[in-house]
This record gives structure tokens, sequence and C-alpha cells, in this order.
């Protein structure tokens, strides 16, 4: 299962009164890439780039102005339970115990309850909740929170897995602790991933290709394969020079018109 960009571009407006209603700004600028059938790839890109954008056409949240977005071979017109969203925010019920959490999506689409039962306990286990279903995400800290979003994603069994900036509010150590807890759920049952990051070094040790992006408005600059088998080591001198290969492509990015009127 893929996901294709065939020249997507997408203009927002800066101002909602009528009589400023011309001035638009472009937020990326005909984008064209794919991510394969159990690839895992990163988008690259400094803030306001239109990472999130394009992560949110993909999902179906935001419709493309020019060009078309392609997931399993259909245009994306709409969300679809195909398509998995993990958000930075972590976006859990709060007032929903970690189970009740995880469960949420599968009774929603009326599976027996003994189904959602096994399910939710299976991929809660799978992200190394056991023992918590009980609490709530009050009590938990950043990362088993995240953990909690990611299990609830997967339980839906997505074709693909979108994730936007999932670990930018952890901390350094539970961040990589995340990095390494994911690849290893991608490696034990491989799903297409798309991850918009602006960390070069979290696009290094995840991808098997990073997009690298342009500052606005976003355009895909060039894409790099990692060509590094797993478990990655950031102290590896292929892993340094791959980082700095991409460091020196995102340096020399150029900027370009901030105004698109259309």
């Amino acid at each position: 299962m893929c996901v294709t960009f065939e020249n997507v571009s997408k203009t927002y407006a800066l101002d909602s009164r009528a009589e400023n209603a011309a001035k638009r700004l472009l937020a990326v600028k005909d984008v064209s890439f794919s991510a394969w059938s159990d690839e895992f790839v990163c988008l690259l890109g400094p803030s306001g780039c239109g990472k999130s954008t394009l992560l949110k056409m993909a999902a179906g949240l935001e419709k493309a102005e020019l060009g078309e977005v392609i997931a399993n071979g259909k245009p994306v017109q709409s969300p679809d339970s195909s398509r998995g969203m993990v958000f930075q925010d972590y976006a859990l019920f709060p007032w929903l115990t970690i189970e009740q959490n995880v469960r949420f999506g599968l009774e929603l689409k009326g599976w027996s309850k003994s189904i959602v039962v096994e399910t939710a306990a299976r991929f809660i286990q799978l992200v190394g909740l056991s023992g918590f279903e009980n609490a709530f995400p009050k009590q938990l800290s950043g990362g088993m929170k995240q953990r909690v979003a990611l299990a609830r994603v997967l339980a839906m069994s997505p074709h693909i897995l979108l994730m936007d900036e999932p670990f930018g509010a952890l901390d350094s150590f539970t961040r990589m602790e995340m990095q390494a807890e994911l690849v290893k759920l991608w490696q034990r049952q491989p799903f297409t991933t798309l991850f918009v990051t602006h960390d070069i070094e979290e696009a290094v040790y995840l991808a098997d290709r990073i997009v690298v992006m342009t500052p606005r408005p976003g355009r895909v600059k060039t894409i790099i394969k990692v060509g590094l088998s797993r478990p990655r080591r950031r102290t590896d001198l292929a892993f340094a020079e791959i980082r700095n290969h991409v460091l020196n492509q995102y340096e020399r990015s150029d900027s370009y018109e901030l105004e698109y009127q259309i």
C-alpha cells in the first residue's frame, strides 16, 4: 500500500476579511513523491514549509488546491481508517482510561466486545503499557501518552501510518527511546509510514528515504536514500556521513516567494 503526491499545491488565506480575500500564502508548491508499500519515509524541513499540510492531505483532513493525493490507488477525498494519524499533542480523551482510549475506534467500527477487548489488550502490550490499562492520560508521562496514541492507531490496522512530529514535545532521552520502539514495532509488522520531522538525526535514524523540503513554499528539494541496516547507531561513522549529507542539503535550501495570488 502506498501514498503518492502528484504535483500538489496548497494556499491559505492570509486574511479572512472579504476586502483582503485575494491575499493568500503559498504553503506547498508542485510537490511530487511517493511512500511505497511498507516503506518508512520522513518529510524533513524547517517549520512552516508545509510538511504538516502534506500529511493532512494524505489523511483527508485538507484538500489539495492543485494536483492530487492518491492512497492505495484511489484519490484521497476524506479521512479513512486505512490511513491512521498520530499527532504531536497525543489527542487522547482525558476522561477515558488507557484501555478505553485504545478501544474507542474499534467500538465505533462495531466490532464484537470480545474482539475489541482482545485487540486493545494486544496493542497495549505491544507498546509496553501492560498494567496501565485503567490509568487516565493525566497520570502518564509524555512518552507514555504517545505510546497510547500509537496503540490506538495501530489497533485499527491502518495500511498507511501518518505521524506529525509525534515525539516533538518529548525530552531528548524519551524521544530516542520512542524512536527505537517505533522502529521495533515497524520491523515486527511493517506498514507504510510517512513521518514529519524537522530533526535531521531523527530522520536518519528512522527513514528508508528522506524527502528534504525547501522553506516556504514547500517544494521537494531532494530525496535521500538511507542505506543503513537497523538497528542504527548514532555514533557510527556511516550514520554521521549520511547525517552530514542531509545537513548540507538542508542548509543549502533557498527561500522562495511568500505570497501567491489566485
